[in-house]
């Protein structure tokens, strides 16, 4: 199998950047993490990287040319595949045009509910019964592309943002990798 040349992007701990190079070492699993990219310099997913010996780049998003950086990366390593997997910055209507491959991301709510932050704080205020996350293709509004997969789950009434946290992060592993599958081999 030809695996296909994936970037990740990060801000924070790199939970599902982890859960996808464990992945990606099997055989059968069908990408290669290439690059890693963050807007957060303190970001544990770098080191991470670093002990993994992935490529990594940190962007200071405030410079005006800090996307064309990022194209220009991720043009040298052939990526067809960009995962957004807690990057917290929303990315920009010319990053979308001008890579013509694909972008996904991972959100943790049953989109279409609860787009943007804060996600955990208004599942409970709206207390809602089930909650989980959603793996969507990128487009020009906030999580708003067609969805790939969904995992969920039943919320219990000791259930607090931690655990609903725990919970969905959990999940998010599994669903990351599952719509990759899906993705690439038509499931």
């Amino acid at each position: 199998m030809v695996k296909k040349n994936a970037c990740i992007f990060i801000s924070g701990n790199g939970s599902n950047l982890k859960s996808l190079l464990k992945n990606s070492r099997n055989y059968s699993f069908p990408i290669n993490i290439k690059l890693v990219v963050s807007n957060n310099v303190n970001a544990k997913g770098i080191l991470f990287a670093k002990i993994n010996s992935i490529p990594y780049l940190v962007v200071n998003t405030k410079k005006r040319n800090f996307e064309n950086l990022i194209l220009n990366e991720i043009k040298k390593r052939k990526i067809s595949l960009i995962c957004l997997a807690g990057y917290m910055k929303i990315i920009s209507k010319k990053f979308i045009n001008n890579f013509d491959k694909i972008i996904i991301n991972i959100h943790p709510s049953l989109l279409p509910k609860f787009k943007g932050l804060n996600t955990f704080e208004r599942v409970l205020g709206n207390k809602e019964k089930k909650t989980g996350c959603t793996v969507h293709y990128v487009n020009e509004k906030l999580d708003n592309g067609r969805t790939i997969i969904q995992k969920k789950f039943f919320l219990e009434n000791n259930d607090n943002v931690k655990k609903i946290k725990e919970k969905t992060q959990k999940l998010e592993h599994v669903a990351y990798s599952e719509a990759i599958i899906k993705m690439f081999r038509g499931n």
